[in-house]
């Protein structure tokens, strides 16, 4: 159950923050064990002075397209899977937005599923059945 936070310079348009969001949930969506209605993602555009990165760390180098994409999972994945995920998710936003490699970070952590409350103050992913009801069950 990931929520996505996403972090940029100002300046894109509505469509090309729809194509990230977009890309970004299809790439967990089919790589990652993501149901499909599983999408919690906040978009951050900041100004300059307020994204501060290294344009060659381990990477690059990086323009000001750059886009820091911070997931938090309720369950681990494997190495293998999580690298499947950065191949896939630069595949699609290379395609649209049209995003080059270098400008794209990602980074993962993991909780537990009692640390999760989708509402009514209950830790739904500790229940039994939880998961039919994440990939189909009533919304």
């Amino acid at each position: 159950m990931p929520v996505v936070r996403v972090s940029l310079l100002k300046g894109k348009s509505p469509e090309y923050l729809q194509a990230l969001s977009e890309n970004v949930q299809r790439a967990m969506v089919e790589t990652f064990d993501v149901p499909p209605r599983d999408r919690f993602m906040i978009i951050h555009q900041h100004e300059p002075h307020e994204l501060i990165f290294d344009r060659t760390y381990l990477a690059g180098p990086r323009s000001d397209d750059f886009v820091l994409i911070a997931i938090n999972v309720g369950k681990p994945r494997t190495p293998e899977t999580r690298q499947v995920f950065f191949k896939r998710l630069v595949e699609l936003l290379g395609q649209s937005p049209g995003l080059r490699p270098e400008d794209i970070m990602v980074f993962i952590t993991t909780s537990t599923p009692d640390e999760w409350s989708f509402g009514h103050g209950v830790a739904q992913m500790s229940q039994p059945g939880w998961e039919a009801l994440a990939w189909g069950g009533a919304a």
